[in-house]
């Protein structure tokens, strides 16, 4: 294939609200450039960029992938993102390699909340961005109202074309840029008169646009109360690029019609790539990981250019690696290519020691590039084979998963004994399961967490625990007289020798703190650990031939649990603090939930036109806090929880943290 020189190379990304048709416009830019030679379907599960199982079922994009389309002397890189929030690290990805966005949403005469978030991202990263409003042909679809509706929260956005349609077909377009309208063969028409009051307010917006980004222009509009289509066009390059500008065109996907006048606005209006380093440096963005082919990376050449045959220096991991397998990709079809120059998108194979974010770069770069900011999770749920005797086998096919999740963590919960899975929501935990069933061959199951209760006691109580054993053979007898109560020295165990008199012969003391060291792991109420617990031993006797440790570790063991049970013990529950973000009108949805979930407000404020509100809600009540704020706020709300501190349980609470450990155990015991 044709190696392209960096300033014919185009990188955008395709991000939007989900449904709306992200898919559908990468696979006609690429059937138009004849990089595929069929125009597939999402829902016939045919489409390009929607190879995996898991996409064709859904009907649903839940990994990036990569397209090029070869368009006018120029390559295009289409990175296609998935849409739904539970996938937002691929979008993340995406747009930190590529120079600018195509933002897909329907005509439906309303901003979408993806199309909200879409625009918020590609605003803070002050990325050139396209509105594509797809679907313009369908039945009760209006390109206009949807405008308005965008125009509302983001007054940027202007129209560069408006959609001709006649009895659902797309039969032309104005170009407002050029003052005129065209049929879809390229020949000048009339601009409808239905559309002309339309015409008009975008022409005056769009110049004036122009206009305000130099002196010369803005004089020239005042002198003259216009400007001519390349100052028009020079002019609003230029907002594009100031972020002060998104233009919107319109069409159809799935018919194939204005998505060439979206190809030719991505060649005008979004830059070239600019290489970031002198040296030769890539950054590897995405991981497909397949257990029959292997490995393969997703990079971008930030500076220099990449071939076959190279070693490079991964700078994140301190390796060597060789270059021997270059591709670029159409979806999972991957084209040999021998040399790759800046600016460009493509894969690597057989790679050792290589991961996402990861840079590979030769001699003369010492420092790694910019890491690429993926979001924390917010979800997680504990995850078991569904049969036993897997879960080893379970667990290294997540790992291996992992690999091209950069969202998803697994760790171990050493308190609870659980596996922990956590990611970024349901749908993407319950995706990466049903994968390593695909792939793997083993059922892996998710459940809701255990919370890391602890357990202490309110008052003093004493308790005698005596252990004698006679029958047989050497006896055992061992007693011990254990004052406990709360106060430990450290916050968590203490104990204390009192013993007078040699009631507890000397070299029994440590049996009977191993005894109670051993019991306080496990609290009286659910066999949550213990804390705060300063436990006495101030009396006691002994046999001079029965008694040994085993005797008295055993004797305090039985103190303990008669003890503690007498002195008032109560659960403690971890309350996290948490910084929630929401617009305006749902603040006192949220707060009036917060309330409900037995939380605390601290304080709210404003910020970038959101409100944060500071709480505090116990960890309990949050196992699902992702999915419920989504829910509640229609998508828009976001938040961060971090551990504050341990606070006592409500009693009304009691029996059904004791009935949930119980039930625990019993799944646990009838899954052995």
């Amino acid at each position: 294939m044709k190696i392209y020189e960096t300033e014919a190379i185009r990188n955008i990304a395709l991000i939007g609200h989900g449904g709306e048709g992200k898919t559908s416009v990468a696979e006609a830019m690429l059937f138009n450039a004849k990089a595929i030679d069929r125009l597939g379907r999402v829902d016939d599960g045919n489409s390009t960029m929607d190879y995996d199982p898991e996409e064709i079922a859904r009907k649903i994009s839940i990994s990036l992938s990569a397209g090029y389309a070869e368009w006018k002397n120029n390559k295009i890189n289409v990175l296609d993102t998935p849409g739904f929030f539970d996938f937002e690290g691929e979008v993340v990805a995406a747009l930190h390699v590529v120079e600018g966005a195509v933002v897909v949403t329907s005509a439906s005469s309303t901003m979408t909340v993806g199309t909200e978030k879409a625009l918020e991202m590609v605003g803070e990263r002050k990325k050139p961005a396209i509105l594509f409003v797809n679907g313009v042909t369908k039945e009760n679809a209006n390109y206009i109202n949807t405008i308005a509706a965008i125009r509302e929260s983001y007054p940027k956005v202007v129209m560069a074309q408006i959609p001709v349609v006649d009895h659902l077909n797309m039969i032309g377009y104005v170009n407002v840029l050029e003052g005129k309208a065209f049929d879809m063969k390229g020949g000048e028409m009339p601009i409808p008169a239905a559309l002309q009051s339309a015409y008009e307010e975008a022409r005056m917006e769009i110049v004036e646009l122009a206009a305000e980004t130099s002196d010369e222009l803005m004089e020239k509009y005042f002198e003259e109360g216009d400007l001519s289509h390349d100052e028009v066009l020079t002019g609003i390059k230029a907002a594009i690029a100031a972020d002060s500008a998104i233009i919107a065109l319109g069409g159809s996907a799935t018919q194939n019609v204005g998505i060439t006048n979206l190809m030719d606005a991505i060649l005008q209006f979004i830059p070239a790539p600019q290489p970031k380093v002198d040296g030769t440096a890539v950054q590897v963005f995405k991981s497909v990981v397949d257990p029959f082919v292997g490995k393969l990376l997703l990079f971008k050449v930030e500076g220099g250019a990449i071939a076959n045959g190279m070693t490079l220096n991964n700078l994140t991991a301190d390796k060597q690696e060789r270059i021997s397998a270059l591709y670029c990709l159409k979806g999972k079809k991957q084209e040999g290519v021998d040399k790759l120059n800046a600016g460009d998108i493509g894969a690597v194979a057989k790679l050792a020691y290589t991961k996402t974010g990861d840079t590979l770069a030769d001699d003369s770069i010492s420092e790694p590039l910019p890491a690429i900011p993926f979001p924390d999770p917010v979800i997680s749920l504990a995850i078991n084979a569904a049969k036993m005797d897997d879960q080893e086998k379970v667990i290294t096919s997540l790992y291996k998963m992992l690999e091209e999740e950069s969202t998803v963590k697994i760790e171990n919960n050493a308190e609870t004994n659980e596996t922990l899975l956590s990611g970024l929501g349901e749908m993407q935990l319950d995706i990466i399961c049903k994968k390593v069933k695909n792939k793997y061959g083993v059922e892996a199951v998710l459940r809701e967490p255990r919370v890391s209760y602890r357990e202490a006691i309110h008052k003093s109580a004493e308790a005698v625990g005596k252990h004698k054993k006679q029958s047989g053979g050497a006896g055992q007898f061992g007693q011990c007289s254990v004052r406990f109560e709360p106060g430990a020295a450290d916050g968590n165990f203490e104990f204390v020798d009192a013993v007078v008199g040699g009631a507890i012969p000397r070299q029994f003391i440590p049996a009977v703190e191993k005894g109670l060291r051993e019991a306080f792991k496990a609290g009286v109420l659910a066999g949550y650990p213990m804390i705060n617990l300063k436990c006495t031993v101030f009396d006691g006797k002994y046999h001079p031939v029965d008694s040994k440790e085993i005797a008295f570790v055993t004797a305090a063991k039985l103190a303990y649990a008669e003890g503690v049970a007498a002195a008032g013990p109560y659960f403690l529950e971890p309350v996290m603090d948490v910084e929630i973000t929401v617009p305006e009108s749902y603040l006192g949805d949220v707060m009036g939930d917060v309330s409900k979930r037995r939380g605390g407000i601290k304080f709210t404020e404003q910020k970038d036109g959101k409100q944060i509100i500071y709480a505090t809600i116990p960890q309990a009540e949050m196992l699902k806090y992702a999915t419920d704020l989504r829910s509640m706020t229609q998508g828009r709300g976001k938040f961060k929880a971090t551990f504050a501190e341990y606070q006592e349980v409500p009693a009304s609470a009691n029996a059904k943290i004791i009935e949930d450990a119980k039930k625990r155990k019993e799944e646990l015991d009838a899954r052995k």
